[in-house]
Parts: structure tokens; C-alpha cells; sequence
């Protein structure tokens, strides 16, 4: 099963001042706006509703145009100068004109791109024969793991110690949806034993969080499951099963606030450890050009820089263009930026090879451009994980399995997407960072690209900058033992 998303608006054209502002709003130099803003201002009656991102030359101006056009804040995202705000369509116009006002853009839909750490990631032999900085198994230990989704079930067995205990040390809600949004900042704190997926009626989540970093467990069948990182820590975002621009930056700006003690100066690292790594599996339908001036992109090149990597799946429309001629790949994962990472689909035919197939839903950037290419492909098609049948996303797998326990009935199933790739990529950075603390997420972009697998299926590679690449797979399979090792893990 694959789910996509919903589409952007189109292209840039002028808007105009309507009536119904304050008069304190006169006209002047407008500030640029993003593309699906752009199109939705050209025709837009005055009296329209929508909800913005208004970017100001740091906080106070942003604050300052809001509250000068009558717009509704929602919440802030203050390390960078972002009001979120809902009105009119004529407030909006206003708010272009204010003094300090850099960038506006819509709070645009997304949604989700709907075999633990399979063996063709090699994820699991780092973890059976490699050794990390600490001399403990390679297994994600002393990282925590961000995950933005749709919620996750802590009760679930891929997600408790051998002790019984949840690994799940932080759950949060994001309720930044639009100016009816409540709560200061809008991200607010849930119990680690709710089940955020279920009040969401979702799935993917829980689905997404136990390829990341699910326990190792045998299944009745004799399946073997868990994660790419089992021993990391898991700090979930969930946005429930709508997403839209404010809720997923709201939650990205949470991270970037937090990352050093994502549960309080107090607690210790050996219980919550920092966040070294973000799973973002959802993103905007047919792809689209990366903008380099929306929040999205401005936090995620914050969190860089703090040593925070971000994983993207890269979407799941390569059935409508499979031979490069339109650049289908999710925008936010086309940043350039070192440590920020947009994760291909790969197919091991179910017999964890590694010279499998790219698979056909995976999405294409355009061949004439690099810079739209997939980083890298891991695998995600037909890839087992944590997902009860009551979920709805769970119930529309086609292979569920029972287990651990007796009673755990429909507790794992089969589900296909980038969005099963990503979270591949995600447990991995963690192991990467278990090998190499100190690591940039330069190095471990590094890492990962000059140590991956060149399966040979689909386009050829070609020479980009240090590393070759190609359109529909980026550099290759993923190879956790080399990348690893090239990084300091040892026997």
C-alpha cells in the first residue's frame, strides 16, 4: 500500500490589495510569496480565509505585521523569525507590505508516503558484529530518534525494553493546524503510554517509528523483526492523520528548541539522549521545486547546523514519470545542505538482495538537474513493522502477522512506500552517530554516500561532484557496515 499527497499550487503572479485592511496597512514594496500562495492570491476573493507563514527580518516584525493587518497568530517559530497567522485573503495581501516582512507562504496539505532494518541494508550485521565508540553493540544506542507522523502506539511490543519499559521517552501532539489551533505553541505534551496513532486513526506512524527503531522480536511464523536502531530512544511528534506546513514545521521547531534535552535540563542523557536524527515521510503530491526561502527550509538548515540530521522520504510518484523528464522528488529533500537526506524506494524482491530493483512507485528527480536527485535508496517495498489491524492504515496491509506474544494478534504488517525507506535511513543515522559521536552530519552524508552499494538496476550513475549518482536512486543501496566502519565502528 502507498499513500501520496496532495497537490501544491502553481506558478508566481503578482497580487493585488484588496479591500477591508487596516489603513495603517498602506501599500509598499510587496514581499515575495511562495508559489501555491502566490496562486491562490491571484484569484481570491478579499473575505477568503487561509492561514500563512509570515516571515519577518526576525521576530518582532513578523509579530508586529500580524498584528497590524488584524491576522489571527497561531503559534511562532522563533529561532528564525516565522508568525504562523489565519485571516483573509486581503489581510494576507496587507501583511506583503509591512515594514520588516521577508517571505509569506500558504499553510499548504501534505501527506504521508504510505522488514525492520532488512539485510540488504546491512543495518542488522552492524548490529550483530560492529562495536561503538562506547564498545556497545551497533545498535543506536545513546541517540534519540525524532519522529513526525501520524502518532505511535507506545503499548506496542516493538516499542518496550527487555525491561518492560516504553522506549518511547517524549510523545507530543501537534495541534498547529490553522488560527483555531489552541495552546501556546500548539505542541503540546501526551503520556508515553497513549497511543497518539489511535487517537489519530492513523497507523503509519507506529508503522514508521518500528522500522526506525524497533525491538528485536521473533514472531509466531518465525519472523524475525525489529529496527535499524533497537537501542536508540524515540521522541514522537505526531501531527495526526492530516498534516499541513504548520504542523510539521511546528514540530521541526520543536526539535530545533529541544534536540540537546528533548525531556528537560533535569532528566539525564543516559535516559532521554540528545536527538541526532528527524524521520519526515510525508511531503506534497507530484514533488515540486524546492524553495529554499520557506520555513521548512530554514529550520532543517538550523538543525544542520546543530548537528541534527533530517531524513525525507523523496515520495511515491515515480509511476507517472519513470524516466526522469519531470522532477517528481519532495522538495524540503532537495536541499543541498550537508546532513539534510532525500531517501529513493528499493525493491530486494523479498530475498534481501542487494542487487534488487528500483521500485517503480519511487520517486524520479529530473534527469537534466542533480540537484532534484534522491541522496540515497533504501529499502521499502513490502517491509513488515509494528502496525495493529484497528489502525486504519494497518488494515489495508496485505500480509498481517501475529506475535510476539500469544495474544498479539495482527500486531505486525506489510506495507510499501518511501515513507518505509526513510525511517531505514533514520535508524541507520543513528548508528552512525553510536559509532561516531562527535560525527558533523556532514560526515555522516559522507559516510552513508561514499560506502553505498551500486546496485545497477534503473538509470546509470553518473559523476556529481565527489560521488556518483543517478536520477532514480541517488548514489546506491545504503551499506551500513561500511559506512560505520568508515566512521570508527570496529569488531
Amino acid at each position: 500500500m502507498r499513500t501520496t499527497v496532495a497537490a501544491l499550487a502553481t506558478a508566481l503572479v503578482a497580487a493585488t490589495f484588496g479591500a477591508g485592511v487596516p489603513a495603517s496597512a498602506a501599500p509598499g514594496p510587496l514581499a515575495p510569496v511562495s508559489a501555491s500562495l502566490s496562486g491562490l492570491l491571484a484569484t481570491a476573493a478579499d473575505a477568503l480565509p487561509m492561514t500563512v507563514l509570515v516571515h519577518g527580518a526576525d521576530l518582532a516584525a513578523a509579530d508586529a505585521a500580524v498584528r497590524a493587518t488584524g491576522l489571527t497568530r497561531v503559534t511562532s517559530f522563533d529561532r528564525i523569525g516565522v508568525v504562523a497567522a489565519g485571516g483573509t485573503a486581503a489581510q494576507v495581501r496587507a501583511a506583503r507590505a509591512r515594514p520588516g516582512v521577508r517571505y509569506v507562504e500558504h499553510n499548504d496539505p501534505l501527506r504521508f508516503f504510505a522488514s525492520p532494518g532488512t539485510t540488504a541494508t546491512r543495518s542488522l550485521a552492524a548490529q550483530q558484529t560492529l562495536l561503538g565508540a562506547d564498545g556497545r553493540p551497533l545498535d543506536g544506542r545513546g541517540v534519540s530518534v525524532a519522529v513526525i507522523d501520524s502518532g505511535i502506539d507506545p503499548t506496542h511490543p516493538a516499542f518496550r525494553g527487555a525491561d518492560g519499559q516504553t522506549r518511547v521517552v517524549r510523545s507530543l501532539k501537534s495541534v498547529c493546524v490553522d488560527e483555531s489551533s489552541t495552546g501556546t505553541g500548539c505542541i503540546l505534551d501526551v503520556p508515553t503510554t497513549v497511543d497518539t496513532d489511535l487517537l489519530a486513526l492513523g497507523g503509519h506512524g507506529t508503522h514508521v517509528n518500528g522500522i526506525a527503531a524497533g525491538r528485536p522480536l521473533t514472531l509466531t511464523d518465525g519472523t524475525r523483526v525489529g529496527g535499524s536502531a533497537p537501542g536508540a530512544k524515540i521522541v514522537s511528534i505526531s501531527t495526526g492523520a492530516v498534516i499541513v506546513i504548520i504542523g510539521a514545521d511546528a514540530a521541526l521547531n520543536w526539535v530545533l528548541e529541544n534536540h540537546r534535552a528533548p525531556c528537560g535540563a533535569g532528566v539525564p542523557a543516559a535516559t532521554c539522549p540528545p536527538i541526532k536524527v528527524i524521520n519526515n515521510s510525508y511531503g506534497p503530491s507530484g514533488g515540486g521545486e524546492f524553495d529554499p526561502n520557506s520555513a521548512t527550509a530554514r529550520l532543517q538548515r538550523a538543525l544542520a547546523a546543530e548537528g541534527v540530521v533530517t531524513v525525507w522520504a523523496n515520495g511515491n510518484d515515480g509511476d507517472s514519470a519513470q524516466d526522469g523528464t519531470a522532477n517528481l522528488s519532495n522538495p524540503p529533500g532537495q536541499d543541498p545542505t550537508p546532513g539534510i537526506l532525500s531517501v529513493a524506494s528499493y525493491n530486494d524482491l523479498s530475498t534481501g538482495t542487494r542487487d534488487g530493483q528500483v521500485s517503480s512507485f519511487s520517486s524520479r528527480g529530473d534527469r537534466t538537474r542533480p540537484q532534484t536527485w534522491p541522496d540515497i535508496s533504501a529499502p521499502g517495498e513490502n517491509i513488515i513493522s509494528a502496525c495493529r489491524l484497528y489502525l486504519p492504515i494497518c488494515s489495508t496491509g496485505l500480509d498481517p502477522r501475529n506475535g510476539p506474544g500469544l495474544l498479539d494478534i495482527g500486531t505486525y504488517n506489510v506495507i510499501s512506500g518511501t515513507s518505509m525507506a526513510a525511517p531505514q535511513i533514520t535508524g541507520i543515522v543513528a548508528q552512525l552517530f553510536q559509532a561516531k559521536p562527535a560525527a558533523t552530519p556532514a560526515e555522516i552524508e559522507d559516510a552513508l554516500k561514499s560506502t553505498a552499494y551500486k546496485f545497477t538496476n534503473g538509470a546509470a550513475y553518473q559523476q556529481v561532484g565527489p560521488y556518483t549518482s543517478s536520477f532514480d536512486k541517488g548514489v546506491g543501496l545504503v551499506d551500513t557496515v561500511a559506512a560505520a566502519t568508515l566512521l570508527g565502528a570496529h569488531a
